[in-house]
């Protein structure tokens, strides 16, 4: 393999994107990271605490010493074959540890002892973490947003999705934004989902787009904040609101949160995930208890009880439109008109969901 420099071009790992090997302990690894990025450490977490502890009780030295003892032999040599495989699928990326580092110069060695000649991100995760800390405000500071918004259940996210120039912050955060939007997978650290916001945004920038479209969310997506620049430059843009009536609303509630959240239940767990599919929304369900009233819960969940058994029994999903119609008339909507009512922005157009599209993919 041909010699490749080092890099510091940030920009450029992020733009591409660029395969990149992180070396870091897998700890590490989940506390932040790139979605190009692939975690294949040098030490595992255990054996980089064990190092830790000798390098403050008896220095360097001594801890390179019981690193090599640590990853020698038979778990060198497979970690060996990853990096390798890594490389030969990878023939244009870059590894990388925490700040680069004795990690990855360390790997680097190994590989090139192999023959293998493989160049390092200079600076590592730290470096690549700031620069995307700084693009955020860069990007976000001359960014034109148009904000998607309208009731719940008239698919904005099915929008966004549709335009180039669209953002899914939800996607993002693996997470839908409702009170039941918490998806089966784990949403990701708040780190990952600044940093995909950000290559999102630049990327969209690089390419020349003149406004960028983004859901209409809160502060939240789940567990996960939004940045607060971002935050403040969203509740000031303009708006384009979907527009559909309350029937097609429950159709895509349904498409959503029965039939998708239950395909994603049953793949996991089998026979069992239409009882667990039908437990989780019947505890989102008591979640909200206190904003919705205790009555209107209680019919809700009994509603809910009712059309998961009928689509049990018959395979029938005509029983769910009326605890989704319940939530959305009683619930989301009134939240939805008190949300809209303190929204800053300009409306700049209305429509049902083909309608915006079209407009948006028109040059907004």
């Amino acid at each position: 393999m041909p010699e490749r420099p080092d890099t510091t071009d940030y920009r450029a790992l992020f733009l591409s994107p660029t395969p990149m090997m992180d070396v870091r302990a897998p700890a590490e690894f989940r506390r932040g990271a790139f979605a190009s990025a692939l975690s294949l450490p040098l030490l595992s977490d255990d054996e980089r605490t064990q190092v830790g502890i000798c390098y403050k009780q008896r220095g360097q030295d001594a801890a390179i010493t019981l690193g090599h003892q640590l990853v020698s032999g038979d778990l060198k040599a497979l970690r060996l074959a990853q990096w390798k495989a890594f490389t030969e699928q990878h023939p244009q990326g870059y590894l990388y540890c925490f700040r680069g580092g004795l990690r990855s110069q360390t790997v680097r060695q190994w590989l090139r002892e192999e023959g293998i000649n493989y160049p390092l991100v200079t600076g590592g995760y730290k470096a690549m973490r700031q620069f995307l800390l700084e693009e955020l405000q860069r990007t976000t500071a001359s960014a034109r947003f148009v904000l998607i918004s309208g009731r719940t259940g008239t698919g904005k996210t099915r929008v966004i999705t549709r335009l180039a120039r669209g953002v899914d912050l939800e996607g993002l955060a693996n997470h839908r934004g409702s009170s039941f939007g918490q998806m089966i997978t784990a949403q990701p650290s708040q780190i990952d989902f600044e940093n995909g916001i950000t290559t999102s945004l630049m990327r969209l920038l690089a390419a020349g787009a003149e406004h960028i479209f983004l859901e209409d969310e809160g502060r939240l997506i789940g567990g996960l904040s939004l940045p607060g620049l971002l935050r403040e430059k969203m509740a000031a843009a303009p708006i384009v609101v979907v527009e559909e009536p309350l029937e097609s609303r429950i159709d895509v509630v349904i498409e959503d949160y029965v039939l998708d959240l239950g395909r994603r239940f049953s793949e996991l767990f089998g026979e069992d995930g239409p009882r667990l599919h039908a437990k989780r929304l019947q505890d989102d369900l008591l979640r909200i208890r206190k904003r919705l009233g205790g009555q209107q819960q209680q019919n809700a969940s009994a509603l809910m009880a009712v059309a998961f058994e009928q689509q049990r029994e018959h395979a029938d999903l005509s029983a769910h439109r009326q605890w989704i119609a319940l939530l959305l008339e009683k619930y989301y909507d009134p939240m939805y008109e008190y949300q809209l009512s303190k929204r800053g922005g300009k409306r700049l157009f209305s429509g049902d969901r083909q309608a915006v599209i079209a407009w948006a993919q028109q040059g907004a």
